[in-house]
């Protein structure tokens, strides 16, 4: 079952059980993936799971984004809100690397790069990505780099 699928499958069990917080955001992902898809090559394109989970990512980005500026904000109550639309997105992702794991692929690019400074960081960084395919945090991959590449 693709991801399209089962956002597909969970909106109608969602509209069942009358979920009006599920609903709501699975309806909004929905639409943002047939976004993308007509972006990408028209009206009748589908997503690949990469690029339909690229585009949760971004809706969880999003969210993680509002989080924060409504708590900056003083404003709790939508706070909570995004939080649980967050962790509704969030079921539709790939679990995240832990840190040793990050730690290890980090190691083991580096090797097979042969990178030993950190001028070598793009060539790493762009090999990580492909591996690693939106596990991780960007920034946390970079920092992680940085960290190894620099001692």
């Amino acid at each position: 079952m693709t991801l399209q699928e089962r956002v597909d499958s969970d909106l109608k069990e969602a509209m069942r059980a009358k979920d009006t917080t599920k609903l709501g955001v699975l309806r909004m992902l929905k639409s943002a993936l047939k976004y993308a898809a007509i972006a990408k090559s028209g009206a009748e394109a589908e997503l690949n799971d990469a690029e339909a989970a690229q585009v949760i990512r971004k809706q969880a980005k999003q969210r993680q984004d509002s989080i924060e500026s409504f708590e900056k904000g003083g404003r709790a109550e939508l706070a909570e809100k995004e939080k649980e639309e967050l962790s509704i997105l969030n079921g539709y992702l790939p679990q995240p690397m832990s840190a040793d794991e990050i730690s290890k692929v980090v190691r083991e690019t580096i090797a097979e790069a042969g990178a030993t400074s950190r001028a070598q960081m793009g060539a790493v960084m762009k090999a990580l990505q492909a591996k690693v395919a939106g596990r991780v945090d960007g920034k946390a991959l970079s920092a992680e780099v940085q960290k190894q590449l620099g001692s």
